[in-house]
């Protein structure tokens, strides 16, 4: 895995939001769109469902899905954009 994977939905205004910051900071990635591509929608619904590390309960809890998603080069998952800026 050579760059940031973002998981999420081109409906998602946090998703759209989290895109055009990667891009201002120069962050190479893939966008898996859950919404236009089933593949991609699988392969997000294998993580959240196997969510050993709670990465989505707070998403879970308020009911929301717990986009986006980002895999970080070295496969770490996360939810945190500022995290993901900072890393640049």
């Amino acid at each position: 895995m050579d760059s940031l994977i973002i998981y999420g939905s081109h409906l998602c205004p946090n998703t759209l939001y989290s895109i055009i910051k990667c891009k201002d900071k120069g962050i190479q990635f893939r966008f898996k769109d859950i919404s236009a591509n089933l593949a991609d929608l699988k392969e997000f619904l294998t993580i959240w469902s196997e969510d050993s590390d709670k990465l989505f309960q707070q998403a879970k809890d308020q009911g929301m899905i717990g986009l986006p998603l980002f895999i970080l080069p070295d496969g770490t998952k996360t939810r945190d954009l500022n995290g993901v800026l900072a890393q640049k």
